[in-house]
């Protein structure tokens, strides 16, 4: 059974960073496209950001683009999402998921469907 744990959220002023992690098991970590998704009151769940299995290849929403950095180790499979310049809006719980499919590289990588497992989210609150 795929177990997906995130940690680092918290609470920050605007302009602060915050590091998350999203710690995985129970299938080949390397063989999976990885994404953030993040989630606000009121709002639905939308894309932040995704990194190929390989690890060479990273994509964005164009709102957090330039501020949000995704990497990931294989070797301790884990996937990261380095928040810097935070503001207020991206006050959410923050999610990582899993591919459904090995070696994912299509070009619906921001779409949830492409996702089968789900961490549990991260709180993460940013001051004014």
């Amino acid at each position: 059974q795929v177990q997906l744990v995130e940690s680092g959220g918290g609470l920050v002023q605007a302009g602060g960073s915050l590091r998350l992690s999203c710690a995985a098991s129970g299938r080949t970590f390397s063989d999976y496209t990885m994404g953030w998704f993040r989630q606000a009151p009121g709002k639905e769940r939308e894309f932040v950001a995704a990194i190929s299995w390989s690890g060479g290849s990273t994509y964005y929403a164009d709102s957090v683009k330039g501020r949000f950095t995704i990497s990931r180790d294989n070797a301790k499979n884990t996937v990261y999402l380095q928040m810097n310049s935070l503001k207020p809006e991206d006050t959410a719980v923050y999610y990582c998921a899993q591919t459904k499919r090995k070696y994912y590289s299509g070009s619906y990588y921001y779409d949830q469907l492409e996702y089968d497992y789900w961490g549990q989210g991260t709180q993460v609150t940013v001051s004014s």
